[in-house]
């Protein structure tokens, strides 16, 4: 059974950090591009960065393009994302996800994580 599991969000000032993880399990994830997403309500969710599990390039949203940072840890089998000079329109759930291919779309992403909320106060 594969899951992905969010820790790491919680409430934070303006100008702080937080770093997300996302623990992966049930099947080899080596080929497939890990996503992290975000969502507030009312709204669709909305792509912030995404890995390839193979080769560790990397690609991001403009909107948090030199604030976040996402990497992973092949022997934790756990992406993270470092997120730094929080705003509080970084306030959202966010969601690790796993697909097969680099995409910015949630609709090409296999597999979800259950979120982890994100509160950036002002």
């Amino acid at each position: 059974q594969v899951q992905l599991v969010e820790s790491g969000g919680g409430l934070v000032q303006a100008g702080g950090s937080l770093r997300l993880s996302c623990a992966a399990s049930g099947r080899t994830f080596r080929g497939y591009f890990m996503g992290w997403f975000r969502q507030v309500p009312g709204k669709e969710r909305e792509f912030v960065a995404r890995l390839s599990w193979s080769g560790g390039s990397t690609y991001y949203a403009d909107s948090v393009k030199g604030r976040f940072t996402i990497s992973r840890d092949n022997d934790k089998n756990t992406v993270y994302l470092q997120m730094n000079s929080l705003k509080p329109e970084d306030t959202a759930v966010y969601y690790c996800a796993a697909g097969p291919r680099p995409s910015v779309g949630s609709s090409w992403y296999d597999y979800w994580g259950q979120g982890t909320q994100v509160t950036v106060s002002s």
